[in-house]
């Protein structure tokens, strides 16, 4: 979840490959309208390749037919396959890339054909994926950059001194901000958030499920300080930079590329212990 980060093996690289999406029509829209169109100016978005990825709608097909039937078997193996759009930058790249899918599902190459090619291109196909990679953490992190000195300038942000922005939503039960009960460093808290990335993609959310439970000692820095300035009941924006967050490593489990700044919907719904009341 938001636990401090540690090492992690070259799995990142996979994961970052395979999750971020470069076609984003809003980010933190829980903020508002004008927020939200703010922030989506600099987001990392490449027009020139949208018609590459047009939507296929299942509604082609007759409900119940076989033909729906065999095209949701392909929507499952795709799935299973994961998005690879980040790996392709042109037409030609996709079709070459479906190419050597198809040849391979259909039996066109062998298997003594598939382990001599990958053997013989084994670096190269390193290099490209090393390299897409990189490409695609620098645009996150400068995306990020650039949202976060965005939220600072949007009436009654706070900026608080690790950097982390603190936007408010919506106040407490009482009808006003900072009225009530407040965590200190030492509490424990119950909370329901969603997080995302500069992209707008979800990496972690209790949304639609129990809201997490946790002390503060436990979580990263730019949480730790930002619920600090917050009551019971009130629900708020975190920007967080990555010196409060994971740092350049990123996330344990890899969900967070390093060096990325972060953005949470923060609902503080109880203070469980150690809470001051302001």
């Amino acid at each position: 979840m938001i636990a401090i980060a540690s090492v992690r093996g070259l799995s990142s690289l996979i994961i970052l490959l395979t999750c971020i999406s470069f076609h984003i029509t809003k980010c933190l829209c829980f903020i508002g309208t004008q927020s939200s169109t703010t922030f989506s100016n600099h987001l990392v978005v490449d027009k020139s390749r949208s018609h590459l990825f047009q939507s296929t709608e299942a509604s082609e097909f007759n409900a119940g037919s076989h033909e729906e039937l065999l095209y949701a078997l392909g929507v499952n193996l795709g799935r299973q396959l994961g998005d690879i759009r980040p790996l392709v930058e042109d037409s030609a790249e996709l079709n070459n890339m479906a190419k050597g899918i198809i040849d391979v599902v259909l039996g066109r190459l062998d298997e003594p054909s598939q382990a001599n090619l990958l053997m013989k291109r084994k670096d190269d196909i390193n290099e490209l994926l090393m390299s897409r990679s990189n490409n695609l953490k620098n645009q996150l992190m400068e995306a990020g950059r650039s949202m976060l000195e965005e939220m600072k300038k949007i009436d009654e942000s706070i900026v608080l001194p690790s950097g982390t922005v603190l936007h408010p939503l919506e106040p407490g039960p009482s009808g006003t901000f900072g009225d009530g009960t407040r965590p200190t460093a030492a509490s424990s808290v119950k909370v329901h958030y969603h997080g995302t990335l500069p992209n707008a993609s979800t990496f972690d959310t209790t949304s639609g499920g129990e809201p997490a439970t946790f002390a503060l000692g436990q979580i990263i820095p730019g949480w730790k300080e930002g619920l600090q300035k917050i009551c019971e009941g009130e629900t708020v924006m975190f920007g967080i930079p990555p010196e409060a967050g994971y740092g350049d490593e990123g996330s344990p489990d890899g969900r967070v590329p390093g060096g990325v700044t972060l953005f949470f919907k923060v609902q503080l719904l109880e203070v469980l212990s150690a809470g001051v009341i302001i």
